[in-house]
Order: C-alpha cells, then structure tokens, then sequence
C-alpha cells in the first residue's frame, strides 16, 4: 500500500505497527521542516501516531498559543508535530482552529481508537474500506487495492453517478465497499463502534461573519482576508511558484503573492502556438506588471497529445477532465518547484460561472409553469430539434417540468448523460436517483443555521458541494500528486468562503466579471484582465478523438460494452454518431467514456 503511493511522497516513507492492531504508513513529501524531524508516522511520547497529508497554514500561531498556554514545547519546524498537540490538548475541536488542507489519521493509544478526518473543502483526500478483520485507509484508492484486502468490484450505482456527472459523489466511488469519506467530516472507530460526524458546514459557516456595514465594508473583508489567505499559503521551506493563467482568479492570486513577498514571485503558464486556445498574451502581461519570474510552457497540441496516457496511468479515480493539470503541474515540478498557488475556487465564490446567470433565469420564468404541460413539452422538443444541442435539450427537460427552482435546474446545469440518455444506456434495471438533486436539496434549504442563504451564494454552495469538490479538486490533487507537486488554493481559505456566501446578491451581480471580487481588489489587476471575456483551457479533443486517439477510444469503450449494466449497441451508436460528427454527441461524453474504461481494465475493476 505504502509504496503505491510512493509518488505522492518521494522524499521519505515510513511504517509502524503495534500488537493493538493498527498499522500507518506514510509517503513524506517534505515542505515544513524538510529535515528527519519530520519523518512520520509521528509518534508522540504519551504512545499517539499521527499520519497526515497536508497543510495546516496558520501552525506558528498554534504552536504559540499552545506554548504559552498549554506549556507545549515543540522540537521540530514541522506542522505535524503541531497539529498532533493540538489534537491532544483540543480534541476534536482543534479542527476548528485549523486554516489548512489535510487529511490524517490520529490513532490514540490509551482508548486505542482511530480518528480519520478531512479538511473543510475536501481539498486533500481520505477513501476508507472495511475489510476482513479491520478497517483500511489511504489517500488514493490504487492504495486500498494494493492492500489486496478490497475485491475489485465496480460499485453499479455509483457508475450511474458518473454516467451523470463524469465523477462520483461522496461517500461512494466506482469501487464497491470503498468509501470516500466527505468534507469537513470526521470518522471515529474503536473496537466495534463507527462514528461519523459532521464538524463543518459552508452554509452554517456564515452565521458567524459579522454584519456588514455596507457594500464597501464586504469590499474591505473580501480584500484583506483574499490577502491574508494567500499569506498564509506562501509558507515552505521549498521552492514556491503559482500558475498563472492571465484569468482575474490567478492574476488576483500572483499580484497579491508579489504584494508580500519580498523577491519576485515564480510563476508558471502554459502557452500555445495554436491562437484559439492560447493565453499567453495575458499570462505575460500581469507578470510583467508585477515582475515575476515567469516561466512559460510553450507546447504543440502534439506534445500534449503525447502526455495524455500518461495522464490517464494517474488517474486513481476516471475523470473527463485532468490531463490539463497533468501537464501544467509536470512542467512546473520539472522548473524546481515543489508547491504552487492556484486561482481555483474563484468562479464558485464570485459567481464567475454562466449557471449563476442561467438559475437566475430560470428562477424568473417560474410563471411559465402556467403554460400547459403538454404545451411546454411540445415546444421543448421543438427547441431541442432544431438546435441540437445538449445544452437546448437540458432547456427541454426543465420545460416538461413543473420546478424552475434551483434544486431542480442546477443538478441538470452540470449534467452530461441525461436522463433520457440513461434510459437509453442502461440495461442495470431501475435507475438509481440523482444523488446531486438530493444533496443540493437539502444543503441549500432555507433558514440553515438560522440565516437565509442568499440566491447567488445558494448557487455557490452546490458548486462548492458537487462541481468544484469531485471534479476540480479531485483532479487537481491526483494530477498535481502524481509529480509530487502540492497545490494550494487560497479562494478556498474557510474565512473567505463565508465572507463570499454572506455577501447579498445585489452587492455581487455580475454587471462585469466578478464585479464584487474585483473592486476588491482596487487597481491591482490591469483593465484587460478584469474585463477579458472568460476563456478556459480549450483543445481539439473532438479532432483528437477521431485521430490519433481513436485506438484508446475503441479500447475503452469495448471494456464498457461488455458491462451487463450497459447497452453495447448504445454505446456503438453513440460512437458512430460522434465519428460521423453529430454535435448531439459531444467529445465531453465520449472522452469521459473512455477514461473510465481505461480506469477499468489499469485496475482489473469488472
């Protein structure tokens, strides 16, 4: 198990055992305190271990409250030391106090129990099996089947999962029995009995932001902890760098970081000789205003294209998406650097994404659910018709329905096979239902905590919850890790995250790109960054998968086709139609088709 996880920490790896019945292993890669006193499994002298993957950002301020309060004395610069005394002095309430990313488990010698917990967002980590004898943990699930404890089993249900999304939702995965465990969660196990509890909520989260004084006192807020946060995450003892897109979310991120560092910031772009999709020009300009040390990944598509299996040998869990953060994370980890800065997180809190728009929309049509329903299904089908799109076809689908709301349209907003589509495919009997419609349902019911969640910051908390915790970050973690590259993500420091959900939509409508995220951050930024048209990172996949990747293409989806659950004349079909060039048929679903196959037979997953 340990060494299947050896990319993640190349630098030190350890494993202790104790006739209680436990057993930790840790793959180190070194950022505080790069010395030996910071090898782990950590072992504490009252007889506690500690595993741990992770950050936690403001450990100087613990470790001094500690010290001063607590009489604890520290022998070592490393946060885990720190975040093991917390755990003793606190208890579970440390989690409280922590501003990190991690995941860890916390075995505890004298009432010989295990505590598994997960940062707030879900940044880093922890999957969980339950096996002969015991209980199994790691970071990535290739770990839990190296364990050769955990049967190889696609999990049905959450294959329809994925069939929606392109991921699967916390707790399940595609693996039958093994459990990611959810964010902001922790879970307690001794001897028979298994607690899980819930110590962070986003949404409950802001209840405890003071009340604002105005637009320009959110403004302030905004600012100074957007600040503070990225301070913060400039802690190591390792080269540090950032990437650096041209976008407002990594420009925001690179100025500040050159605002409170004293040499110039490093900072990492990937560039194109294809026009359509390059971002260089911008990427240039803000680090020429803020005078980084700026590196710029010139490729081909080609030479992307040649990355992509080895992207797909990382993933631990398919993605549709990915291979992007592979080779960006590749190359900055090639130039020396062993942690980055990324913008991520931006778009969900600052309503930067179109479905904040969309579900605003929606929300105002509410009155044509006085039209007759068959009139609405009619012009539905006609609207889907003659566009052609899946986009017009998800516009179909809320017509025939009777609910304009939120927790009925963001679950279709994010949805790649729907569900006529499912009908089509599956052949595993009934169709589970939407996990997400239910999540979202109850995440974002009104009065959480006593406070009324603002429209925009309702929508911001199911991408929080669904888009932004299973794709984004998922990705962003196993593809950066596969280099031994840690990535850091300040927009989703908890202080800002509750500042942005209690801010009212009025003060954050989107009249320009963010508008509330950048008067927050005055002149910093050039004009032509805050007012670009949003770009993303675009290649030819569509022309890739018909060319020189139709052979993975082909070899994939003939490990779907002989699936019980699925229809291999469906799938044929749906392939036929994509190489014919049928724009009902996206590469967006072929490509995340593929993956999974692929995912399938590198893991012996029947």
């Amino acid at each position: 198990m340990n060494t299947a996880l050896g990319h993640r920490g190349p630098d030190d790896n350890g494993i202790w055992t104790d006739p209680a019945g436990i057993a930790l292993a840790h793959r180190r890669l070194s950022i505080l305190d790069t010395t030996a006193a910071g090898h782990q499994p950590w072992s504490d002298p009252s007889g506690d271990h500690l595993v741990y993957n992770g950050e936690i950002y403001n450990f100087r301020e613990l470790a001094a409250e500690l010290t001063a309060q607590h009489g604890v004395q520290f022998a070592s610069g490393t946060d885990t030391e720190v975040l093991m005394a917390a755990l003793r002095t606190w208890g579970t309430a440390a989690l409280d106090r922590f501003n990190g990313m991690f995941a860890f488990a916390w075995w505890r010698a004298e009432s010989e129990e295990l505590l598994l917990a997960r940062d707030r967002m879900g940044i880093k980590p922890v999957y969980f099996a339950e096996v002969p004898g015991g209980v199994a943990f790691a970071s990535e699930i290739r770990a839990l089947l190296a364990s050769e404890a955990v049967q190889r089993k696609l999990n049905r249900t959450a294959l329809v999962d994925y069939l929606r999304y392109g991921t699967v939702h916390a707790p399940a995965t595609l693996v039958e029995g093994v459990e990611l465990l959810p964010a902001g969660h922790w879970l307690r196990l001794q001897d028979a009995e298994v607690e899980l509890h819930r110590w962070w909520h986003a949404a409950e989260a802001i209840a405890e932001v003071e009340p604002w004084q105005g637009r320009d006192h959110a403004v302030e807020v905004v600012r100074d902890t957007l600040r503070d946060a990225v301070q913060l995450r400039m802690r190591s003892d390792v080269p540090l760098g950032a990437f650096l897109s041209g976008g407002i979310d990594s420009s925001a991120v690179v100025g500040l970081m050159q605002e409170v560092s004293e040499r110039p910031v490093s900072t990492f772009s990937v560039a194109f000789n294809e026009g359509e999709f390059d971002e260089s020009p911008w990427s240039r300009l803000v680090a020429k205003r803020f005078g980084t040390d700026h590196h710029e990944i010139r490729l081909t598509a080609e030479h992307f294209l040649e990355q992509v299996p080895a992207a797909l040998e990382a993933m631990d869990h398919p993605s549709g998406d990915g291979p992007n953060t592979f080779v960006v994370s590749a190359a900055t980890k090639a130039a020396g650097i062993t942690v980055a800065l990324s913008g991520l997180g931006g778009d969900e809190l600052f309503a930067g994404y179109p479905v904040f728009q969309r579900s605003r929309q929606l929300m105002e049509y509410r009155w044509l659910t006085s039209w007759p329903l068959g009139l609405r299904k009619t012009a539905g089908r006609t609207y889907a018709r003659l566009k052609g799109t899946v986009t017009a076809r998800k516009q179909a689908d809320i017509l025939s329905s009777d609910y304009f709301d939120l927790e009925h349209t963001y679950p279709l907003s994010r949805q790649i096979f729907l569900e006529e589509d499912l009908r089509a495919i599956w052949k595993g009997g009934q169709i589970p239902g939407n996990r997400v419609f239910q999540w979202v349902s109850k995440e974002i019911e009104p009065n959480t905590a006593g406070f009324f969640l603002p429209f925009y910051s309702k929508v911001s908390v199911a991408e929080l919850g669904t888009y932004l915790q299973h794709t984004l970050l998922r990705d962003t973690d196993q593809m950066s890790m596969a280099h031994a590259l840690e990535v850091r993500v300040p927009f989703l420091d908890h202080r800002l995250i509750a500042a942005a959900l209690a801010v009212p939509d009025a003060w954050k409508s989107p009249t320009t790109p963010k508008k509330l995220l950048t008067d927050a951050l005055g002149d910093l930024l050039p004009e032509e960054v805050t007012q670009r048209k949003k770009m993303g990172f675009v290649l030819p996949w569509a022309e890739w998968l018909r060319g020189p990747l139709r052979p993975l293409c082909e070899q994939g989806l003939g490990v779907l086709s002989r699936l019980d659950v699925l229809d291999s004349n469906e799938l044929n079909r749906l392939w036929n139609a994509f190489l014919a060039g049928d724009e009902r048929v996206n590469h967006t679903r072929i490509w995340m088709l593929v993956t999974l196959g692929d995912w399938m037979d590198r893991h012996g997953i029947a």
